[in-house]
C-alpha cells in the first residue's frame, strides 16, 4: 500500500507552493492510488497525530510518500529515526524531490546526508532572522511584536463610548473587537 503524507505548519505555507493541496496533487500525480493523509501541525514536535497513525498502519512492502524532505522530519536525528523504523518494518520511503529511499547502504547514506543539509538550511534561516532582528533593534523606534492596530486615543474614545453603549454597539461603531475593548478596560482600571 502507498501512504501519502502531507503536512503544513504555518498559514504562510499555503502561499509558497507547500499547501496541503499542492502536496497532495504532487503525490497523486506520481501515485494515483496513494491513500492521502493530511495534517496542519508544526514539524518542530515529534508528536504529530496523523503522522503517527500513518506509521502505525504501515506494514511490510508499504511505501510512505512525501513531497519534500522537510514534510517528513525537522531535524536529522528525527528523520533518521523515522526512516530506520520504517526500514525495520521492511517499508520504503519516497521523497519526491529526492528519490526512493530503501534499506541499503546507499539509502542510509543518502538520507543522513540530505537530512543534515535540510537541518543546516533551517539553522541558517533562524540565524539570518536573529541577525535581522538584532539589526532592527538598533533603530530607536523598534518595538517588539506585532504593531498595535489602534492607538491610545482611539481606544480611549471607544472606552468612553462604553459609558453609554453596549460592547456590541461600540464594536460596530469603532471596528475594535470586544476582546480588545475588555483588555483595554482592564488595563485602564489597573492604572
Amino acid at each position: 500500500m502507498i501512504f501519502g503524507y502531507c503536512r503544513v505548519s504555518t498559514k504562510g505555507q499555503a502561499k509558497d507552493g507547500n499547501s496541503l493541496e499542492a502536496q497532495e496533487q504532487e503525490i497523486l500525480s506520481r501515485y494515483n492510488d496513494a491513500q492521502i493523509y493530511k495534517e496542519a501541525y508544526t514539524g518542530t514536535t515529534t508528536d504529530r497525530p496523523v503522522f503517527n497513525d500513518v506509521i502505525q498502519k504501515m506494514k511490510e512492502k508499504d511505501m510512505l510518500v512525501v513531497s519534500k524532505l522537510d514534510r517528513l522530519a525537522r531535524n536529522t536525528e528525527e528523520g533518521i529515526k523515522i526512516v530506520k523504523d520504517l526500514f525495520k518494518k521492511k517499508c520504503s520511503v519516497h521523497v519526491l524531490n529526492v528519490g526512493l529511499l530503501e534499506d541499503t547502504a546507499m539509502g542510509q547514506f543518502f538520507i543522513t546526508t540530505l537530512l543534515a543539509v535540510a537541518e543546516l538550511e533551517r539553522n541558517q534561516i533562524i540565524e539570518r532572522c536573529q541577525t535581522g532582528k538584532a539589526i532592527a533593534k538598533l533603530n530607536p523606534d523598534f518595538t517588539e511584536g506585532r504593531p498595535k492596530k489602534y492607538n491610545q486615543k482611539q481606544l480611549d474614545h471607544a472606552l468612553d463610548l462604553l459609558l453609554d453603549h453596549s460592547y456590541k454597539e461600540v464594536v460596530q461603531m469603532t471596528g475594535i473587537s470586544k476582546s480588545t475593548l475588555i483588555r483595554s478596560m482592564r488595563n485602564k482600571k489597573c492604572d
